[in-house]
């Protein structure tokens, strides 16, 4: 488990040994005395820091948006005027630098995600933090001509989460595709999706 920069606040320490203590060792590994050890901090600091388990959570989620935010590079979106392609391109680079740079990150989402299930009010934040890159692929799409945004971004969110999760820690796990092969697809879906 590699440690954050030096230069990290004390909140993105915790917040990053939680998602490096999820990804290696999933929820039940993730506790205020592990992330203390983990990350070297005297024990204590996390549980002064998040004082609670959904806290803690909630901290990871949100350290989880911003750095999955920086490996899809979304805050550089496709350009949408230039159609299908830019928009296939531009996200083809973000699923394919996820499966590639962010494996470690897509684990640590998924458990995440299940704990959201059974935890109502982590839900409701783990909704919330998803929701913007939401409303950037419903602007994007309605850009390229979608009639139907809303519908399209399920359509589109289920089969890049379904890829990246086969490939991640499903039953392609030993595979990953190549940027070309992504690209491929994402043209295949969107060209079905939107007529064109």
């Amino acid at each position: 488990m590699s440690a954050p920069a030096p230069s990290a606040s004390r909140a993105d320490l915790v917040a990053d040994t939680a998602l490096a203590l999820l990804a290696e060792r999933g929820m039940r590994g993730l506790t205020h005395r592990a992330v203390d050890e983990a990350a070297g901090l005297p024990q204590g600091s996390t549980s002064n820091l998040a004082r609670t388990r959904q806290a803690l959570l909630e901290l990871a989620v949100r350290r989880h948006a911003e750095r999955e935010a920086r490996v899809l590079a979304f805050e550089k979106l496709p350009d949408p005027h230039g159609g299908l392609d830019a928009l296939a391109e531009g996200l083809a680079l973000a699923v394919h630098r996820s499966l590639t740079r962010g494996r470690d990150l897509l684990i640590a989402r998924y458990e995440l995600a299940l704990e959201a299930t059974r935890r109502p009010e982590l839900r409701a934040f783990y909704d919330a933090t998803g929701a913007v890159f939401k409303e950037q692929l419903a602007a994007l799409l309605t850009a390229v001509g979608s009639p139907a945004p809303d519908r399209h971004v399920l359509s589109l969110i289920a089969w890049a989460d379904g890829l990246m999760f086969s490939c991640a820690a499903g039953s392609f796990s030993a595979e990953v595709p190549s940027l070309e092969e992504v690209r491929s697809g994402l043209r295949e879906l969107l060209t079905g999706m939107l007529g064109t």
